[in-house]
């Protein structure tokens, strides 16, 4: 800022080699005319040096970008999906007693895979102020409901996706969206025996489970988030958006 204000000052001084006041001095000789007209040459010359030079001084601001979302998008990402990955993670160790048994019909299993039993987007009321204007005149809120799963799978990658520092890279090519495509993979043939035909006695979906379980421990950490076995998913998450990325 010194710098440019110095600058300008240059500038200025430069301008007072000529006047731009009317003279009424007798008519001056072509020696003194050739004088002024360098002073001129010289001022412009200063002049279209300053320009640049104050537009160059001038602070910057990142806009956001590639490297911007190594600081970013992941903080943003944690306050959206962390409640919602840990929650899924929550009841998806609570299956454990059941499926170690090989028991798909327990409702605890049921429950996982139920579309009818989450609500993954809370209703707001569509009064103003009180008043519904509504034709119908029913201005309830009404939620929007999937299953645990489903919502596992769209914040498990969404998540993953925020995990990124370069954001020409594809999505799928990402080592978190990787793991939770793994993930999803052997989940869904899980999910096929749970919802086709459950039996009280799966071990081939006991396998799956285990192989899963490994298989969400990579994705965990990939996401800065605890194992399975630390303890940590052992209570219930609010899975509204939190006010921090911190785990909560």
């Amino acid at each position: 800022m010194n710098r440019t204000v110095a600058l300008l000052l240059a500038a200025i001084s430069c301008s007072h080699a000529f006047s731009t006041q009317p003279s009424v001095s007798a008519p001056r000789s072509a020696t003194e005319l050739f004088a002024e007209a360098e002073d001129r040459r010289s001022f412009l010359t200063t002049v279209a040096a300053v320009i640049p030079a104050v537009a160059y001084s001038a602070p910057a601001f990142a806009s956001g970008g590639a490297t911007a979302g190594k600081y970013t998008t992941i903080p943003i990402a944690k306050r959206r999906y962390y409640g919602r990955v840990q929650e899924a993670v929550h009841e998806f160790l609570l299956m454990g007693p059941a499926v170690i048994k090989g028991d798909l019909t327990d409702p605890v299993v049921q429950d996982f895979f139920d579309v009818t039993k989450t609500v993954v987007v809370q209703g707001k009321k569509k009064d103003i102020n009180g008043v519904c204007n509504k034709k119908d005149g029913d201005c309830r809120a009404a939620d929007i409901f999937d299953s645990r799963y489903n919502d596992m799978k769209t914040t498990m990658y969404l998540l993953g996706n925020a995990f990124r520092i370069n954001q020409q890279k594809a999505p799928d090519n990402l080592p978190t969206v990787k793991a939770a495509k793994k993930f999803f993979k052997t989940m869904n043939l899980f999910e096929r025996k749970v919802l086709k035909n459950p039996s009280s006695n799966d071990k081939a979906a006991t396998a799956l489970y285990a192989e899963a379980l490994d298989q969400l421990d990579i994705y965990l950490d990939l996401v800065e988030l605890p194992p399975t076995e630390s303890g940590n998913y052992d209570k219930e998450f609010s899975t509204l958006v939190g006010e921090s990325s911190r785990i909560t």
